[in-house]
């Protein structure tokens, strides 16, 4: 990701996407769709656990017209995603949170959140964190230094059921929202 951000193959800014192992993370492609109508090219990266099953990678793919990253190319592969004009986390896990905030880039979507950081990319996130776990110290710490760091934060999700048992939206859109407030 060391190149000059830049724009897409229809010449429009790009925006990396990385999606972590969330229930919510099944309705991704509502976050592209959204970022496509807001004449953004997007890419996809995945964590390795959310590959395994928590959205349809074909769909995703389909949507983006790009494969779906989660490992890291060999050497003098070709980089399949120009640089990043800007990233969104979506759903954003407690785990992908510390390690980020850590410095801890032992996956290709953490190395590559790190590396946006380090860049001055726009970040914006959408944590999906049960109530429980937010309330860690460690998770509370992730999120000042993130803060700290220029990173911008939507609301917290925990998906806990309402009355009625119904799930609220996840707010999507709202990454997006949080970028154009730049």
């Amino acid at each position: 990701m060391s190149e000059q951000a830049g724009t897409g193959d229809a010449g429009k800014p790009f925006l990396y996407v990385v999606v972590c192992a969330a229930g919510v993370a099944r309705d991704v492609g509502r976050l592209i769709t959204a970022a496509r109508e807001r004449d953004w090219e997007v890419g996809v990266f995945a964590t390795p656990v959310a590959m395994d099953g928590f959205f349809d990678t074909g769909a995703v793919e389909t949507l983006t017209g790009r494969p779906i990253r989660s490992a890291w190319r060999r050497p003098g592969d070709p980089r399949p995603f120009p640089a990043p004009d800007a990233v969104v986390v979506a759903p954003a896990t407690f785990n992908t949170v510390n390690k980020w905030a850590a410095g801890l880039a032992d996956t290709l979507a953490v190395a590559t959140l790190c590396e946006a950081c380090g860049l001055g990319v726009s970040v914006a996130v959408l944590p999906c964190v049960s109530d429980a776990l937010a309330s860690h110290p460690a998770y509370r710490e992730s999120l000042d230094r993130l803060r700290g760091m220029g990173v911008r934060f939507g609301d917290p999700y925990a998906g806990d059921a309402g009355e009625g048992g119904g799930r609220p939206e996840f707010g999507w859109e709202r990454a997006l929202d949080l970028l154009e407030r730049r």
